[in-house]
């Protein structure tokens, strides 16, 4: 079952480019109750919530949203971990949000990420690394639609 929060504003992300940023909290950080602390650390770093989604991937789902990864090796671990449980699904807005939100999260490998980022508090490894931020401004837009419709960003 999906559930769609809808938080105040008015998110229209291709009108915006580097005001917003697509996030998502992986299924270990989830079933590991770490949701409300790393919400609290993106409130805390100046970010927006314009909309956030509680859902289940489907496999066919993560092969479609990490098909840039399918010729790497890890692509099948990966699509099996997004599916092994629910995920939360963010929008997200600030200036140079795509830049500040990558810092926030840290290193994709959590033994290197700077302390004090996400991914060095609440991720177990590089694999299971607790939360997804978007690279680009193109791939927010990307990312951001694949997971909210229009009439959900706010």
């Amino acid at each position: 079952m999906t559930k769609i929060f809808l938080i105040s504003g008015n998110l229209k992300i291709t009108a915006m480019p580097g005001k917003h940023t697509f996030s998502m909290i992986k299924p270990k950080a989830v079933k590991n109750m770490h949701i409300g602390r790393i919400i609290n650390d993106i409130l805390n770093a100046g970010f927006q919530l314009r909309a956030m989604k509680y859902t289940r991937l489907t496999t066919e789902q993560a092969k479609k949203f990490y098909a840039v990864h399918k010729e790497r090796p890890f692509y099948n671990d990966l699509v099996k971990f997004m599916t092994s449980g629910p995920i939360v699904a963010f929008l997200l807005e600030k200036e140079n949000a795509v830049e500040d939100f990558r810092k926030l999260i840290g290193n994709t490998d959590p033994k290197k990420a700077e302390k004090g980022t996400i991914r060095a508090k609440y991720a177990e490894s590089l694999q299971e690394n607790a939360i997804h931020g978007s690279d680009s401004d193109d791939n927010a837009k990307i990312e951001s639609d694949f997971f909210f419709s229009e009439m959900d960003k706010y």
